[in-house]
């Protein structure tokens, strides 16, 4: 453990901050250097705090309301969050309380409140362990909870909401050939590893033996079935997860993205792997070219990543649906466009709204007189005849494989052009 607890904390209250206060995305706030100035370990806990967090931020609001009047100025009210969550999850009181007073103690603005943080942290050290099992597992907001509930009933989004709870493991794709030592193989075929700690300490990193991909994400590539020598298009590459097992397969792969800050990791990826890929920085709707085999792994809403990503839910209010929904339809048309005669495209997206995956597929089909749905493609390991969707994609939802720890929610379908 770090020697200065506190940076990581204060590190952690300011991404809360940015996340509840600005509406700004974990990733987003990373990638601008929130925590650069930490080491390894803090920088590694802080992320770790604020994601606990907001796993638990219901019921932390609620154990902190019981002995607030009124709700402070959401820096104090994240560091109050953040202390109840640490001190419910086994931490120390005295360290706690000790280092939330003494940040909010530090501030122009709020160090006028710390002995309310004192005051209110004590209170809940003395019962939060107690109560904090006792509540309800932290529902979605409504903005996201009505549409999935109209969806899949409630029973099935409570069961979400509790693999969201849970947060993730960590999956990986290993190359063919190589052994992992660590982990437990999963139906699907990814390694599974529950409390992994650092990844790049893990045997077969530097060798790059594998890559970091839920196994969910991993299905869309099995489900696309790339030989070696095909021409393949892997259209929203970024991070390269599905590149590298189009690339291992042995097929000559086009990894476009529109981000050339995110086609970064793609290239950093390849490095370490060893595989090689063409690598585009570009527009898929202004693409060119004919392929014997796409994969478009369209821009979503990533309401199926939330148990690796609970900031989604507060950065985000659903406005974005609509835009989203028809430029997946724009891109799935021109996609087509890409596709020689008699080849396959597999359509997917890490959503849990049908809006962006069964009825994409159903509307496009419609559109298409060459398109078909390929339910036979979905015959790959793992795949459990439930998943299978009434219109031939495949359904993956976070609440499946629950003894095993869950899955992103992820929409796939292959789609097989007339030749």
């Amino acid at each position: 453990m770090s020697d200065n607890p506190t940076a990581a904390r204060r590190s952690a209250i300011y991404l809360l901050d940015q996340i509840l206060g600005e509406g700004r995305l974990l990733s987003e706030c990373l990638a601008a250097g929130a925590l650069d100035r930490l080491d390894p370990e803090d920088r590694a806990r802080a992320q770790r705090l604020t994601l606990e967090t907001l796993r638990g931020l219901e019921r932390a609001d609620r154990l902190v309301g019981n002995h607030l009047n009124r709700t402070p100025a959401l820096t104090v009210h994240n560091a109050l969050r953040l202390g109840a969550v640490e001190l419910c999850h086994g931490a120390a009181a005295h360290g706690v309380v000790n280092s939330m007073v003494e940040i909010v103690g530090r501030s122009r603005k709020h160090g006028r409140l710390k002995g309310l943080v004192n005051a209110v942290l004590r209170k809940v050290a003395a019962e939060g362990p107690e109560a904090w099992p006792k509540m309800r597992v932290p529902r979605l907001p409504e903005w996201l909870r009505d549409p999935l509930v109209m969806a899949w009933g409630d029973e099935t989004v409570k069961g979400m909401e509790q693999a969201h709870f849970a947060g993730a493991p960590l999956d990986l794709t290993v190359k063919s050939g190589a052994a992992m030592s660590v982990g437990d193989l999963l139906p699907t075929g990814s390694v599974r590893i529950i409390d992994a700690g650092q990844v790049s300490a893990l045997p077969g990193y530097a060798s790059g033996d594998w890559w970091v991909q839920d196994a969910a994400a991993a299905l869309p590539v099995r489900v696309l079935a790339p030989k070696a020598g095909e021409r393949i298009l892997d259209l929203c590459a970024a991070p390269g997860g599905k590149t590298l097992q189009i690339a291992a397969a042995g097929a000559e792969v086009t990894a476009l993205d529109i981000s050339q800050g995110r086609i970064e990791r793609v290239r950093e990826n390849l490095e370490r792997t060893g595989l090689t890929a063409q690598v585009v920085v570009g527009d898929a709707l202004e693409h060119q070219g004919q392929y014997d085999a796409i994969l478009l792994d369209a821009p979503c809403s990533a309401t199926g990543t939330i148990r690796r990503h609970p900031d989604l839910p507060f950065a985000k209010d659903g406005s974005e649906f609509g835009e989203l929904i028809e430029l997946q339809a724009q891109m799935l048309s021109h996609a087509w466009s890409l596709l020689k005669p008699g080849g396959r495209l597999v359509y997917c997206t890490c959503s849990l709204l049908p809006d962006e995956g069964e009825v994409q597929i159903e509307d496009a089909v419609q559109q298409h007189s060459d398109m078909q749905v390929d339910r036979n493609a979905l015959d790959v390991p793992g795949v459990e005849e439930g998943w299978i969707t009434e219109e031939g994609g495949l359904r993956l939802r976070p609440d499946y494989w629950p003894d095993r720890g869950g899955m992103d929610g992820f929409y796939i379908a292959r789609l097989n052009k007339s030749a």
